[in-house]
């Protein structure tokens, strides 16, 4: 049943035949397949394997670094830079391309292997029944129609329907995220409105059985199992690209129509209006040009990415993608499971009620620590019968407590975690286990179904025997005559109307309730079968367990609702308790109606009418991964950016298609953590949290990095525009523009992209899809305000030194910027020329320092948050500094970008500028806070 091979003829519904009328469709016997026919099927079928879908080669993934459209305008920004005959500055353009590339690539080299994660699932052999005789195949060999033997311990191999079973029990948590064991039968059942994983005479590749035997036919193997299905789902679902890809790509097709326009301007005015050569125009056109590309952006965005990322990893979040972080910035909703992320994936007894006295227990977790006691306080009256309770519980009971392995690991649990907390509350109770276990051996059982909804022990007690019962609470009590109080006494219908009346109450806490009883047997049976044994009960009380929330996530949910994040839960449990769930850790307020919605009427709904479904607070419940997939598609479809939490193989499929695939890393399987672009290392919904506000810094460092950018293009830009319309000397040359944009300004604006969360970034709603990266706020501010102060700064600058030398008339200065550098130094007007461009330089890479101190807030004060706080912006604004000292007067370099040494005195002129900025800058801010005060309710200035 491998995808290139026909399928069986008859898609027959397995679950609903009679065992005799299955073999038959099936082409089988009770004694197996013959080996001939097992070949020829496997001729027929193909292997038992998942299909792999063609992996991309690594150069591939290695070249699509190098040619996305930002490395794109960077290739032909420098392929311009070297026809204008500047090959310094094209070398120095292409390496930040190729640096980049090889970085992101390496951060990125692990490339998505979910479907090799679904192969390692599956066991290397199988024990089947061929020619009436057992026998261990490879797995890869199983066909339609093998007979499977399956036993504690072993993984199952492919699609089977049971047709016989001792106790069989099965961890489908790899399908369903739920890790309750179930209980298989090998009876035909119908499958009402049930899923298939949810039907208990099928088993499912990948699966495990985890008590008991069975035997089992094959009707699926390969690519039409379950699993399959998962990884050609898997396969198909493409990951979409992240907000902060789209956002950037735009960015770049505005910046290259922004630089070729401006290119283009310069060029026909240095032509046309100030009589220039072709050839020299062209190079001040290239020189505009690659000095509006933001060479710098491309490690910008990745130094801030891979910044964030070892935050992250702090924090218990390992990201596998670079831009996913950015992506969880802008999440406007969360879907999120149950078990293990929202909860501790720890079943715990909470309160018992026997002999009509409530108890209380206290502790969490399978570690047996905490004590007993009656509601209200105080110790439990003798005749509550609490003693008799948890004995009975603990032994009418297949799980195994395991103590921890060394200090500080915690205690384990082999079985259903369900029996497992009756175990540590009897601990608790003062119940000891093996004491009691060898006093009351056990005989026999009447294992758990799904019909009578109750297990039965049978024990040696004495030179007699007693039957000890548990289960569903209303067929347990049904079978009851008598209650304890002390000493059994008849079981009236007021005293069942009080027993239910407390089931009721432990239900509405979202408790799951069991019930058990007992039957003292003098002399043994004749047989034993529950129509013998289940009858003329002693009831002894209730037991009221629940998986608890995990202590952090209920204010990981509030700082949720507070940054505008919608948390959605999708769970494979049932939906009053994920209902509970929600509502205890604040998902549904109080007072507030919610919707719960199966799978099955999710198979119901049309995909036009699942919008809808989103109009209030919504539970999923029962769901399959198909129903995860289409519901994150609808979320998208309506513009929300989605991230996807999952532990199991039924979430790979959502947690690929999802803006941000969030995997658990301690309960999470393979194909989960392969699937997803995130993992968290404690399975903590808090970290998802933690993760959101790192993303959101992430893209305001990219935006603090633009406007830092920015700034600095109106001082260079303005001496072009002042020259043409005024005919002033150039107070800055196309070498001195490229010298600020490659040399002075980069290491300050890489170190803005390594700023952390600013305070208040998780108290404001997410940002939109349709936010630009590079807004009109960004542009006002950075252009109309701090820009334009740094013009107006450096060419006052500019005109103090003319006017220092004698120079008033600024409209008639000479023009020694059309000879020659050498020969401006020859004569007086030129010599001051080349002083008046340096302080020009000089003045803005001293206003950048005062700019990358104004760039890192927006509305906070940079005071707030410590002029120091950032040691890479430090050690930048050092670099910055140094680098400009040496182009000014070392020697090689001042004569390649036509700079000249300063008088000591004018250097004061300059060094004001980041003080003068930095102080109007934070005005501004204070401006900003004031009004947003007053706009709140009773707010004050």
């Amino acid at each position: 049943m491998n995808g290139s091979h026909d399928p069986l003829p008859d898609n027959l519904p397995w679950h609903e035949l009679p065992v005799p009328d299955l073999l038959e469709r099936l082409g089988t016997s009770a004694a197996g397949l013959s080996t001939p026919e097992a070949a020829a099927r496997l001729a027929r079928y193909g292997p038992n394997t998942i299909r792999a879908a063609a992996a991309k080669p690594l150069y591939l993934k290695l070249l699509a670094h190098f040619t996305h459209l930002m490395a794109l305008l960077l290739w032909a920004g420098g392929a311009m830079a070297w026809l204008g005959n500047m090959p310094q500055l094209a070398l120095a353009i292409w390496a930040v391309v190729f640096i980049n590339a090889i970085f992101s690539f390496w951060q990125e080299h692990r490339a998505e292997q979910a479907v090799d994660a679904l192969k390692r699932l599956l066991p290397a052999q199988a024990t089947v029944l061929r020619d009436g005789t057992e026998r261990q195949v490879p797995a890869e060999e199983l066909v339609p129609g093998d007979l499977v033997r399956v036993s504690q311990g072993d993984r199952i191999s492919a699609d089977a329907r049971v047709i016989a079973e001792w106790d069989l029990r099965v961890d489908q948590s790899t399908l369903s995220g739920e890790s309750h064991p179930v209980r298989k039968t090998a009876d035909p059942l119908p499958a009402e409105s049930l899923s298939l994983p949810e039907l208990a005479n099928l088993l499912f590749a990948g699966t495990s059985a985890v008590a008991g035997t069975g035997t089992a036919v094959v009707f699926a193997t390969g690519m039409a199992t379950q699993f399959g299905h998962i990884a050609h789902l898997a396969t198909e679902t493409t990951a979409s690209s992240s907000p902060l890809q789209l956002e950037i790509n735009r960015m770049t097709r505005v910046v290259t129509a922004l630089a070729l326009a401006i290119g283009t301007l310069f060029f026909a005015l240095s032509v046309g209006v100030l009589g220039r050569e072709l050839h020299t125009g062209f190079i001040f056109a290239v020189g505009m040009v690659v000095a509006f590309v933001p060479e710098g952006l491309l490690p910008t965005v990745t130094l801030s990415l891979a910044m964030a990322v070892q935050r992250m990893a702090k924090r218990n979040a390992l990201v596998k993608r670079l831009s996913s972080v950015e992506a969880l910035g802008c999440c406007t909703v969360i879907c999120t499971d149950k078990t293990g992320t929202l909860t501790q994936n720890e079943m715990t007894v909470r309160e018992f009620w026997s002999g009509g006295v409530g108890a209380v227990v206290s502790g969490v977790g399978y570690a047996p620590d905490g004590t007993i006691t009656a509601v209200g306080g105080g110790a439990l009256p003798e005749n509550a019968g609490a003693y008799r309770l948890l004995l009975a519980a603990s032994l009418c009971n297949d799980a195994r407590l395991l103590p921890p392995e060394g200090e500080g690991a915690p205690w384990k649990v082999l079985g259903d975690p369900t029996e497992a907390s009756l175990q540590v509350a009897a601990v608790k109770g003062g119940v000891d286990l093996v004491l009691e276990s060898s006093r009351l051996p056990r005989l026999r059982e009447l294992p758990f179904d799904s019909v009578r909804k109750r297990m039965t022990t049978i024990h040696r007690d004495g030179t007699g025997e007693t039957a000890f019962v548990k289960g569903a609470p209303a067929e347990v009590l049904a079978l009851c005559d008598f209650m304890v109080r002390g000493e059994p006494e008849p079981l009236t219908p007021a005293a069942r109307e009080v027993v239910l009346r407390q089931v009721d109450g432990y239900a509405r806490k979202g408790y799951r309730v069991l019930a058990v009883a007992e039957r003292g047997l003098s002399t043994p049976l004749p047989e034993y079968t529950p129509e013998s044994v289940e009858r003329d009960l002693v009831f002894l009380g209730l037991v009221a367990m629940h998986d608890p929330p995990r202590a952090e996530v209920a204010d990981a949910v509030r700082k949720c609702r507070v940054a505008g994040i919608r948390i959605v839960m999708m769970t494979g449990d049932y939906g009053l308790t994920a209902e509970t769930v929600a509502r205890r850790i604040g998902v549904v307020r109080e007072g507030e109606e919610c919707r719960l919605v199966t799978g099955a009427e999710l198979d119901r709904i049309k995909e036009t009418d699942l919008p809808g479904l989103f109009s209030g607070p919504v539970i999923f419940a029962r769901v399959a991964p198909e129903h995860k997939l289409r519901l994150v598609r609808a979320l998208q479809g309506q513009g929300e950016i989605v991230a996807v939490t999952g532990d199991g193989v039924n979430d790979a499929p959502a947690l690929k298609k999802a803006d941000i695939g969030v995997a658990m890393g301690v309960t999470g399987t393979e194909v989960a953590k392969e699937a997803a672009d995130m993992i968290l290392l404690d399975d903590n919904f808090a970290s998802i949290v933690n993760a959101v506000e790192e993303g959101r810094a992430v893209y305001a460092n990219i935006r603090k990095f633009a406007t830092y950018i920015l700034t600095s293009n109106v001082p260079e830009a303005w001496p072009f525009i002042l020259q043409i319309l005024f005919g002033i000397p150039l107070p800055l040359t196309v070498m001195q523009v490229l010298a600020i944009d490659l040399g002075t300004d980069m290491l300050p604006a890489l170190a803005l992209g390594a700023e952390k969360p600013e305070p208040g970034v998780m108290e404001r709603p997410p940002r939109s899809r349709r936010e630009r990266l590079i807004n009109r706020p960004l542009l006002l501010r950075a252009l109309l305000w701090l820009g334009s102060l740094q013009a107006l700064f450096c060419l006052v600058g500019f005109f103090i030194l003319y006017a220092s030398y004698g120079y008033s008339d600024f409209l008639h200065l000479p023009r020694p910027d059309l000879l020659p550098y050498r020969e401006r130094l020859l004569s007086g007007p030129g010599e001051v020329y080349v002083m008046a461009t340096t302080i020009f330089l000089v003045g803005v890479v001293c206003a950048q320092v005062g700019n990358a101190y104004a760039c890192r807030t927006e509305r906070t004060s940079v005071f707030s948050i410590g002029l120091f706080s950032n040691r890479l912006l430090l050690g930048g604004i050092g670099f910055e500094l140094a680098l400009c000292a040496l182009i000014v007067y070392l020697p090689p370099l001042r004569h390649a970008f036509e700079l000249g040494p300063l008088p000591p005195r004018l250097w004061l002129v300059p060094l004001c500028y980041p003080v003068l900025l930095l102080c109007l800058e934070e005005l501004r801010k204070w401006w900003l806070r004031s009004r947003e005060a007053r706009r709140l309710p009773g707010g004050t200035t």
